[in-house]
């Protein structure tokens, strides 16, 4: 099923020299249609704060940022020792499917997809900066990706991620997130986005029941900031 895919996406792949070598010989860069100028809000984050007060003591870590790679997020990581693997997740949905919500049932595309966001070995990292791309994937495919994530972390690694709070809207702001320092963000928005699905803390401590544990924070943009460990 991949071979046609493969085909039907060819020439959608870039390397950048921001970054280590990814296991298939380099990392992925793409332009994101939904990337663009925004105003640059700098703030506090408590579920930053928490992700590194969970690897400060330590170094050498294995960290993912599926916003893609920003100068901004390399320098932070790399100047804490540890090591960063970037990749544009809402790029390569896009690409792979499209505007079309229907086709992210498609098992190969799904298993496309897979391949070219999350195709690490078991157990790889030690952290992962999700920021808000989850609920912008149908259930069908959040829930393999859940399951994907779920194998490529470390166990007690941690997880960072952003959802609404408001689930009645009809469009959420798409950001863009840049670390600051420890427990701040530069966000930038960069438009709206029609989510697949919202969620309250109900329902994601459903989404991540094969996780340990999952833990909330409130911030003023009415963003759920959400911190899961392994």
């Amino acid at each position: 099923m991949l071979g046609p895919l493969k085909d039907l996406f060819r020439g959608s792949r870039g390397s950048q020299g921001i970054g280590p070598a990814l296991p298939n010989g380099g990392s992925r860069a793409r332009s994101s249609p939904f990337q663009g100028a925004g105003t640059v809000d700098t703030r506090t984050s408590r579920g930053l704060e928490e992700f590194f007060v969970q690897i400060r003591d330590q170094s050498g870590l294995t960290i993912l940022d599926l916003g893609g790679a920003t100068q901004k997020n390399v320098s932070f990581i790399t100047e804490l020792g540890h090591r960063l693997y970037s990749e544009d997740f809402l790029a390569i949905l896009h690409e792979t499917f499209g505007d079309a919500e229907n086709e992210q049932s498609n098992p190969g595309r799904i298993e496309y997809f897979l391949k070219q966001t999350l195709d690490y070995p078991e157990g790889q990292f030690d952290g992962v900066l999700v920021w808000d791309v989850l609920e912008y994937l149908t259930p069908a495919l959040l829930n393999v990706v859940i399951e994907r994530l779920h194998k490529v972390v470390k166990p007690k690694a941690y997880m960072l991620a952003f959802f609404h709070s408001d689930d009645k809207l009809q469009g959420v702001p798409n950001y863009t997130f840049r670390i600051a320092e420890i427990n701040s963000l530069e966000v930038s928005q960069q438009g709206l986005r029609k989510p697949a699905q919202l969620f309250n803390n109900r329902s994601l401590e459903k989404l991540f029941v094969r996780f340990d544990s999952v833990k909330f924070f409130l911030t003023r943009e009415r963003l759920r900031e959400v911190i899961i460990r392994a």
